[in-house]
């Protein structure tokens, strides 16, 4: 038997666009499914929005993203809340990161890179004592991402 976990991320209205961002960092395949697809009238405010959507890339990322309905609102800090590096601790009142690690220092530089277009740097990508490569970000859409290269 196998599993397989995958990360389903909740936006305010921004799921197409952060699916369609992690594809174009990751690579992939985007399956999109809106309110209206599942029959809620065109008109309807929200029709539009993501009720199901799914990236899966060839390197084995698996991301589902959904928009919570009722809110529209672009704005990351609205769901992200906030993390900061400070004395060498991380402080953060979310409730997740998402890792990511690689088996290179420049497969991870490659993603920290197009994951950084847009985003917060809580910790610049560099060398650490457990790690060749480390850094944490939070990109435009209030995920925070914790990269590493594998010890």
């Amino acid at each position: 038997m196998t599993i397989t976990t995958t990360t389903h991320l909740n936006f305010r209205g921004t799921a197409r666009q952060a699916l369609e961002f992690y594809a174009s960092v990751f690579g992939g395949e985007v399956t999109l499914a809106t309110y209206g697809d599942f029959g809620m009238p065109a008109g309807v405010p929200g029709a539009d929005k993501i009720v199901f959507g799914k990236l899966v890339s060839p390197d084995g990322i698996r991301l589902l993203a959904y928009d919570i309905p009722g809110h529209d609102d672009a704005d990351a800090a609205a769901t992200a809340g906030t993390t900061r590096r400070e004395n060498g601790a991380t402080l953060t009142d979310r409730t997740f990161f998402q890792s990511l690690q690689a088996d290179s220092l420049d497969e991870l530089t490659r993603y920290w890179t197009a994951l950084a277009e847009g985003a917060e740097i809580i910790e610049p990508l560099a060398a650490s004592v457990w790690s060749p490569g480390f850094g944490m970000l939070t990109d435009r859409f209030g995920v925070t991402w914790v990269l590493d290269v594998q010890a």
